[in-house]
């Protein structure tokens, strides 16, 4: 199994079967208004610009995975992109009716905790809480994944989310072989962080039974926590040695 990183959490899953697109934001930068005014400089997103390999491993894409529907996950040029090549699409129930009015094709809407079939193997819904307080109800609903595909190691797409009891209950109780973790920290102007603060995620990395992919870095204004941050922080805990930390259009083999 091979993860590609696009950037922030667009990524790709790629098996010898299948090529299993995540999140797809693939506008060109400062294509979405900034997140935030006053807390971080307010610069249009996205920061940076898709890698240049983007365009070959996104023509590989056999179908798609949405967590939820903030503009950094699924921007207009994801949704044109997936109306053109009329790409299967699963999602949470709760977005179902949403993205059918945007003219996706959804083929599989998933419930928390329910497995559903998937590629000859199973994907279950696990709930992501996008952040810590009050701010979490404003975010709306968001779902991981967690994915077992057959002879590919498993892998646990926790999505937008704080370090909760469903974090925890997939990472202890799953023992997913990979699990990816958004590692930004974004903030709005009001309200506390909507991802994991540091301290939450070395808790993450340090209760993962295998490997961790950290993404959502340095690509949207409301993010600051960069790359080297997060790198210092792991080594610190003695985790780097478990966590790959990918530049954008890099990909890491499991």
């Amino acid at each position: 199994m091979k993860l590609h990183h696009l950037r922030n959490a667009t990524l790709v899953i790629e098996t010898e079967t299948d090529v299993i697109l995540v999140d797809p934001m693939l506008g060109k930068r400062k294509t979405i208004p900034p997140f935030t005014i006053f807390r971080y400089k307010p610069h249009r997103n996205p920061l940076v610009a898709l890698p240049k390999n983007s365009r070959d491993i996104l023509s590989r894409v056999t179908i798609c995975l949405i967590t939820h529907l903030h503009p950094d996950h699924i921007d207009k040029a994801g949704e044109i992109f997936l109306r053109r090549k009329s790409i299967p699409v699963i999602c949470s129930a709760k977005d179902e009716n949403a993205l059918t009015k945007r003219g996706l094709t959804i083929t599989q809407r998933l419930n928390y905790w329910e497995p559903q079939e998937f590629l000859g193997g199973k994907i279950t819904g696990i709930p992501a809480i996008h952040g810590y307080g009050f701010i979490a109800k404003l975010m709306g609903n968001v779902m991981g994944f967690y994915i077992e595909l057959p002879n590919q190691k498993s892998i646990y797409i926790s999505s937008d989310t704080i370090f909760t009891e469903h974090v925890q209950k997939v990472l202890i109780e799953f023992k997913p072989d990979i699990s990816t973790v958004a590692c930004g920290t974004a903030r709005l102007d009001i309200g506390q962080p909507l991802l994991m603060r540091m301290n939450d995620i070395l808790k993450f990395a340090a209760l993962a039974p295998g490997k961790v992919f950290a993404n959502h870095l340095e690509a949207l204004n409301h993010c600051p926590t960069t790359r080297a941050q997060l790198k210092s922080a792991l080594a610190e805990h003695h985790l780097l040695d478990k966590v790959a930390i990918p530049n954008d259009g890099t990909s890491v083999e499991y």
